[in-house]
């Protein structure tokens, strides 16, 4: 998908949600920079485009409970390219979600027009770092 100069942040961010990508911005001196931005913080010079592998760590994790529907987590993971964002990690019990478990992207398409980057616990087997970008299920 080609950006224009007048592409937003967060479009661009949404555009690559849209293909099953994990986006993520750099500066030139490999600063890296999430949530997505028009220039760098502090500084304020150019910030350029990397996808991540989509693989992390979950930092923190909370069970929330909500009255007319199951329990969830709401997690903080970090990314092994070196930002942390909040998501929530699907494919467990919220109460089974630790602290120190490794997870890969798995882009949830419950709303095609809004894909939602989430994670799922990576398995034994999933060394190649790859992700699979599919639906995620609760």
């Amino acid at each position: 998908m080609k950006h224009t100069s007048t592409s937003s942040p967060g479009q661009i961010f949404k555009d690559h949600c849209l293909k099953g990508q994990l986006a993520y911005q750099v500066t030139d001196q490999g600063q890296v920079v999430f949530y997505p931005r028009v220039c760098a913080p502090q500084s304020g010079e150019e910030l350029h485009w990397k996808v991540s592998k989509g693989l992390g760590t979950v930092y923190s994790c909370t069970e929330i409970f909500a009255k007319d529907r199951a329990s969830y987590n709401v997690s903080l993971i970090d990314l092994d390219e070196g930002f942390r964002m909040m998501s929530r990690v699907d494919g467990l019990l919220a109460h089974q979600v630790k602290i120190g478990l490794r997870v890969k992207l798995k882009m949830d398409f419950t709303n095609p027009a809004e894909p939602l980057p989430v994670f799922v616990p990576m398995d034994s087997n999933d060394s190649s770092g790859s992700t699979d970008s599919g639906v995620a299920h609760d």
